[in-house]
């Protein structure tokens, strides 16, 4: 079915039977990969495969064409990974430097894909809806500088083209274009000999590899290395001292453990990887027991999303001299923290209830996924006395033994980041804190482990740091130029009962002034990134998009919303926390991919019991308000 490309059956508005095509699409895959154990499962999480486990998005009810034919490309693009590629060979043969690496991959997952392309007209039509969704999604009808292209995306889509004689789709927008003449500039040449090493990856690799060179990305191939592992195998056959025996054998005895450790990332990444579409990276394919990652991605993550952030996004910051990151308990004394206490729950103590009702009701929910059950008929175990009578009427029957078995529902973190800014004051901000209050009470009794952080500036006008600028001559483009104050509610590991009255903090006369939000979004994924639970989940609520006069006023005006923009592309496309946004009042679906707008505050306990009860059914969210919009 997934080869074939047979999509008249789904029509918009229907609801249909999708579990004949989830069964068309597992057989598809294990043809097309060549091993009918492979494992296909749909969920709403990003694609991804770990061993022979592949997870694949999940159809909707009422399934459109296009989604069908992208559910189909993406199983076809990692069924032609695990058929046509060997990790061994890729890792070899594999360039130093991100970008070059991120170049190499991008061009093998082409290579794949191409073959399959090649052999079948369905697989081609569906790899081609895939790139179609996964380019739309990356907005590459907006790029219009080459510096805003990815040159690993260029590349991969001129080897395409190379390989089968398909240009890129529409949704492509200039990226190929925008590099093309630096491309055959440099390595035109190289592109007629990829079709005649196709099937022979360590040949396509060192063609590639040449390109890379003549691009002045990486260095060309040296020897062959696995001529090299035979040198380094024949030093090893040599005589060794006693101490070389020593350090080999300790070295031997750490090399076990590893494939342990190995399977347990692969399950990891399996449950926590980013996917986006399909966008399959290395960390997400890894293979279970060894280092034989199956990697049909386009990029290769550095070990934290923000890495090399600052090499990609023009965004710079005037000083941090001024920056704080502070406590509640910093910011006030004791006594006042108490009245604002006080005062917030006077403000909302007809909304308790219904906010309390809602909560108990997410409660319920996440309790009911950590019930317990039974495995029946087993050969040990407890003994299963509601089977004990058929051993009365047959006493040739065996005894019948249970198992107790508990639900995966895995250790998990939310941070709550709320919008401290002007514009919040009133309503708005009080029903923040108090959901934000709430929930932090609900998920705690569930096990999970809740963070709420609250971001706004020092000053107005730009405080101390507008000041220093002004000193120093007025540079010009100085970036953000604000003293930051990010604020620390409550922390993941502090009880709720000791952080209740610090939320108070909110109602404070003079807390509220400008946001910054890229930055606080930043701060607050790199606070959550740094925990030890498997799942992490960040929730901004906001009312706005990012705004500081004394930035905006000496910057481009779109400076701090292009930077917002970035670090949400980043956490959605390169993390493995899960990111969502509710907007009150402001539409921030158009920066959030997972993201809900409601018109009012008194709205936002049923948006955000809702969305956080979706995320943890791995389901999509229900929308009460008529304006909930979830891509990816």
């Amino acid at each position: 079915m997934a080869g074939r490309g047979d999509n008249s059956q789904a029509r918009p508005g229907t609801a249909v039977d999708t579990e004949p095509m989830r069964r068309a699409i597992t057989g598809c895959v294990r043809s097309i990969a060549g091993n009918p154990n492979v494992e296909v499962a749909f969920a709403n999480e990003r694609p991804g495969l770990a061993g022979e486990r592949v997870r694949l998005p999940e159809i909707s009810k009422r399934p459109t064409a296009q989604e069908i034919a992208v559910t189909r490309g993406i199983g076809d693009s990692i069924a032609l990974r695990l058929a046509c590629h060997d990790q061994k060979i890729h890792a070899a043969m594999a360039p130093e430097g991100q970008d070059a690496r991120a170049v190499f991959d991008a061009v093998e997952q082409a290579r794949v894909e191409s073959i399959g392309a090649l052999r079948m007209q369905g697989v081609a039509r569906n790899l081609h809806s895939m790139n179609t969704e996964k380019y739309a999604k990356a907005n590459f009808t907006g790029i219009e500088r080459r510096e805003d292209a990815p040159l690993s995306e260029a590349v991969a889509m001129m080897v395409r083209q190379a390989l089968t004689g398909q240009t890129p789709p529409e949704s492509a927008g200039k990226v190929l274009d925008l590099w093309r003449p630096f491309i055959e500039d440099k390595a035109g040449s190289d592109f007629a000999d990829l079709a005649s090493v196709i099937e022979d990856q360590k040949a396509f690799a060192r063609v590639v590899r040449h390109m890379l060179s003549s691009m002045e990305v990486a260095e060309d191939m040296g020897e062959d290395p696995e001529e090299g592992q035979e040198e380094e195998n024949s030093e090893e056959d040599q005589p060794r001292s006693g101490e070389e025996e020593q350090e080999n054998s300790q070295e031997e005895a750490g090399s076990e453990s590893a494939p342990a450790d190995e399977s347990e990332s692969a399950e990891e990444q399996m449950e926590d990887g980013e996917m986006d579409g399909a966008e399959i990276s290395d960390d997400d394919m890894s293979e279970e027991g060894d280092d034989d990652s199956e990697t049909p991605g386009e990029m290769r993550r550095p070990a934290s999303p923000f890495d090399d952030f600052n090499e990609k996004v023009d965004y710079k910051v005037f000083t941090e001299e001024f920056d704080e990151e502070i406590t509640a308990e910093e910011l006030c004394d004791d006594a006042e923290l108490d009245r604002l206490r006080a005062f917030l729950d006077k403000q909302l103590a007809h909304l308790q209830g219904a906010v309390g009702r809602l909560a108990n009701r997410l409660q319920r929910r996440l309790m009911a996924q950590q019930n317990r059950s039974w495995d029946f008929d087993l050969e040990e175990g407890y003994l299963d006395p509601a089977r004990l009578t058929r051993m009365i009427i047959d006493p040739m029957q065996p005894l019948s033994f249970k198992r107790e078995k508990d639900t995966q529902f895995r250790d998990t973190v939310v941070t709550l980041v709320i919008d401290n800014s002007g514009s919040m004051r009133g309503r708005p901000i009080t029903v923040a804190a108090t959901c934000a209050d709430i929930l932090a009470r609900t998920l705690e009794r569930c096990g999970v482990k809740v963070e709420i952080l609250g971001f706004t500036t020092k000053a107005w006008k730009g405080g101390q740091s507008r000041e220093r600028w002004l000193a120093n001559g007025k540079p010009a483009t100085p970036g953000r130029l604000n003293d930051l104050r990010h604020i620390v509610y409550k922390a993941a590991d502090a009880p709720w009962r000791r952080a209740r009255r610090n939320l108070g903090l909110m109602m404070r006369e003079g807390l509220l002034k400008e946001n910054i939000d890229g930055e606080a979004l930043m701060w607050a994924h790199n606070r959550l990134i740094a925990r030890r639970e498997q799942r992490k989940i960040l929730m901004m609520i906001s009312d706005g998009a990012p705004v500081d006069d004394s930035t905006l006023s000496v910057n481009p005006g779109n400076y701090l919303e292009r930077h917002l923009r970035a670090v949400i592309e980043q956490i959605e496309t390169r993390s493995p926390v899960e990111l969502l946004a509710i907007g009150i009042g402001h539409d921030v679906t158009r920066y959030y991919r997972r993201a809900v707008t409601i018109v009012d505050a008194d709205e936002l306990a049923g948006a955000m019991t809702e969305q956080l009860a979706a995320l943890f059914e791995d389901k999509p969210a229900r929308n009460p308000l008529g304006s909930f919009r979830r891509t990816g």
